[in-house]
């Protein structure tokens, strides 16, 4: 049927496996073996899955553009519908496909980036340009960079100690948007903030951290690390029995919990509830994406705004500027965010929804 739409069920019916495993291929959750995981993206891709309608998507290409240039998309963990790529990439490959650029995509595996080794599906000489999402680990993104081939990083690794990757980096504002959300709380009477996530995972949760630093620091609070859940993302931030575990362990209950992401403030209000701790009656919580799901928990989450789909416009326009001048400048860039105050965190006072 044409223009059927393509559905979980129809991707698991093609490959012979049950629903629930393509579902945890395509939301990147549970655990599957990497060949099966690969096998049920590429499958997806090939179908039209709508999570993947950007990937080798022609129908708005201009009747007189070149259909052989192609962007690469490299990425360690595809972006799934609710993760704020997924819509970044969707405003890139709208205006990249006009110009007769195709979008095809490489996942690096575990193994690739452990022995610094290419996707063997991957050919750097037929690529005109690069575009790297959930690429953070340093070694494989200075092998990207050494291709000589224009490249833009959506978020980049942490630059805490070391220098940017060289190519441009296009970033959300992080810092701005977290000091903002930190000092509205502290003028709130809220004093014992905590921060929860891997603060070198990216460089986004590193700027993040900074905001939030800065904002204590400000404010002449004094700076315990010992209120903080900051463990290597090597940890389960996904498993809301080891978040509960750990924030019990922590010597007093915070008033706040400040979340990397929504997706690490999700599953601390969970855990707390786990706990029979209430939010936001006995602990406050923000997280950072304004993901689809910020909008459904219970209570709702506070959190900042990015504007995804707009960012793609803007990647777009950067890697075209390097591929028609590859000699400028490397360039960091950032989006400006707004904060989301939601019910997670109360009844604040003078508060403000960007």
């Amino acid at each position: 049927m044409l223009n059927k739409k393509i559905t979980v069920q129809d991707i698991a019916d093609e490959l012979g496996i049950s629903r629930n495993t393509v579902s945890k291929a395509l939301n990147n959750t549970g655990t599957l073996a990497e060949t099966t995981k690969s096998k049920i993206i590429q499958k997806a891709i090939e179908m039209g899955y709508k999570q993947f309608a950007y990937v080798n998507n022609v129908s708005s290409i201009s009747p007189n553009s070149s259909l052989n240039k192609e962007i690469a998309l490299l990425t360690s963990s595809m972006p799934n519908s609710s993760h704020f790529g997924s819509h970044l990439l969707s405003g890139f490959e709208e205006k990249m496909s006009t110009l007769g650029y195709r979008l095809s995509m490489y996942v690096v595996r575990d193994n690739e980036l452990n022995s610094s080794s290419l996707p063997s599906n991957f050919k750097p000489e037929l690529v005109d340009g690069i575009i790297c999402i959930e690429m953070f680990d340093k070694n494989y993104s200075e092998l990207i960079c050494g291709l000589d081939i224009p490249t833009l990083f959506i978020d980049s690794p942490s630059t805490h100690n070391s220098k940017p990757v060289n190519a441009d980096i296009l970033l959300m504002e992080n810092f701005h948007s977290t000091y903002n959300i930190i000092k509205t709380l502290i003028n709130n009477n809220k004093t014992n903030i905590g921060f929860v996530g891997d603060i070198y995972h990216c460089e986004s949760f590193y700027e993040r951290w900074k905001g939030y630093c800065s904002a204590i620091l400000d404010s002449k609070l004094s700076f315990d690390i010992n209120n903080s859940i900051i463990e290597n993302d090597k940890e389960p931030y996904d498993d809301p029995e080891w978040l509960g575990n750990k924030i019990m362990d922590l010597s007093v209950l915070p008033q706040v919990l400040v979340c990397a992401n929504d997706f690490i403030a999700i599953n601390v209000i969970r855990a707390l509830k786990h706990k029979s701790i209430s939010v936001p009656d006995d602990i406050l919580i923000c997280g950072f994406d304004d993901s689809m799901e910020s909008k459904i928990i219970e209570p709702h989450l506070t959190t900042v705004s990015i504007p995804s789909y707009e960012m793609g416009d803007i990647a777009a326009d950067l890697l075209l500027s390097r591929i028609d001048n590859p000699s400028i400048p490397f360039r960091t860039i950032h989006v400006r965010t707004s904060p989301k105050f939601r019910e997670s965190t109360g009844n604040l006072l003078n508060t403000i929804n960007y």
